[in-house]
Protein backbone atom coordinates (compact mmCIF):
# COMPACT_ATOMS: atom_id res chain seq x y z
CA UNK A 1 0.00 0.00 0.00
CA UNK A 2 1.19 3.16 -0.67
CA UNK A 3 -0.30 6.87 0.52
CA UNK A 4 -0.91 10.66 -0.85
CA UNK A 5 -1.00 12.72 1.73
CA UNK A 6 -1.36 16.37 2.81
CA UNK A 7 0.50 18.28 5.15
CA UNK A 8 -0.34 21.53 7.05
CA UNK A 9 2.03 23.40 9.00
CA UNK A 10 0.37 26.03 11.02
CA UNK A 11 3.65 28.02 11.33
CA UNK A 12 4.34 29.00 7.19
CA UNK A 13 0.64 28.82 6.72
CA UNK A 14 1.34 26.45 3.89
CA UNK A 15 0.49 22.95 2.61
CA UNK A 16 3.06 20.23 1.25
CA UNK A 17 1.67 17.56 -0.83
CA UNK A 18 3.44 14.06 -1.40
CA UNK A 19 3.04 10.49 -1.29
CA UNK A 20 5.20 7.31 0.34
CA UNK A 21 5.13 3.72 0.06
CA UNK A 22 6.41 3.72 3.86
CA UNK A 23 3.80 4.15 7.02
CA UNK A 24 2.78 7.67 7.02
CA UNK A 25 3.79 8.38 10.59
CA UNK A 26 7.31 7.96 9.69
CA UNK A 27 7.25 9.54 6.67
CA UNK A 28 5.93 12.43 8.49
CA UNK A 29 8.30 12.01 11.21
CA UNK A 30 11.22 12.70 8.71
CA UNK A 31 9.35 15.64 7.09
CA UNK A 32 9.53 17.53 10.91
CA UNK A 33 13.31 17.39 11.13
CA UNK A 34 15.74 19.81 10.33
CA UNK A 35 16.81 18.91 6.76
CA UNK A 36 17.11 20.53 3.66
CA UNK A 37 14.07 20.93 1.62
CA UNK A 38 10.79 22.82 1.58
CA UNK A 39 9.52 20.84 4.67
CA UNK A 40 13.18 21.08 7.18
CA UNK A 41 12.01 25.14 7.22
CA UNK A 42 9.71 24.07 10.17
CA UNK A 43 8.68 21.09 12.54
CA UNK A 44 5.00 21.90 13.04
CA UNK A 45 3.60 19.69 10.04
CA UNK A 46 0.53 17.22 10.42
CA UNK A 47 -1.48 15.20 8.53
CA UNK A 48 -4.72 17.00 7.38
CA UNK A 49 -5.67 14.10 4.67
CA UNK A 50 -4.60 11.26 2.99
CA UNK A 51 -5.75 8.34 0.25
CA UNK A 52 -4.38 4.83 0.66
CA UNK A 53 -3.30 3.26 -2.92
CA UNK A 54 -2.40 -0.12 -3.98
CA UNK A 55 0.21 1.13 -6.05
CA UNK A 56 3.19 3.75 -6.43
CA UNK A 57 2.41 4.73 -9.50
CA UNK A 58 -1.35 5.20 -8.44
CA UNK A 59 0.02 7.06 -5.25
CA UNK A 60 2.35 9.13 -7.66
CA UNK A 61 -0.35 10.29 -9.73
CA UNK A 62 -2.90 11.41 -7.03
CA UNK A 63 0.30 13.84 -6.18
CA UNK A 64 0.99 15.01 -9.58
CA UNK A 65 -2.48 15.74 -10.37
CA UNK A 66 -3.34 17.49 -7.21
CA UNK A 67 0.19 19.56 -7.44
CA UNK A 68 -1.02 20.61 -11.27
CA UNK A 69 -3.78 22.50 -9.25
CA UNK A 70 -1.54 25.18 -7.69
CA UNK A 71 -4.89 25.76 -5.94
CA UNK A 72 -4.95 26.19 -1.82
CA UNK A 73 -8.82 26.57 -2.33
CA UNK A 74 -8.92 23.06 -4.56
CA UNK A 75 -6.79 21.38 -1.58
CA UNK A 76 -8.62 22.71 1.46
CA UNK A 77 -12.28 21.51 -0.36
CA UNK A 78 -10.77 18.39 -1.32
CA UNK A 79 -10.11 17.85 2.25
CA UNK A 80 -13.61 18.81 2.88
CA UNK A 81 -15.42 15.86 1.72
Amino acid sequence: MCTFYILYSKTIDKYYVGYTCEAISERLRKHNTNHKGFTGKVEDWQVVYFEEYETKSAAYEREQQVIKWKSRRRIEALMLK
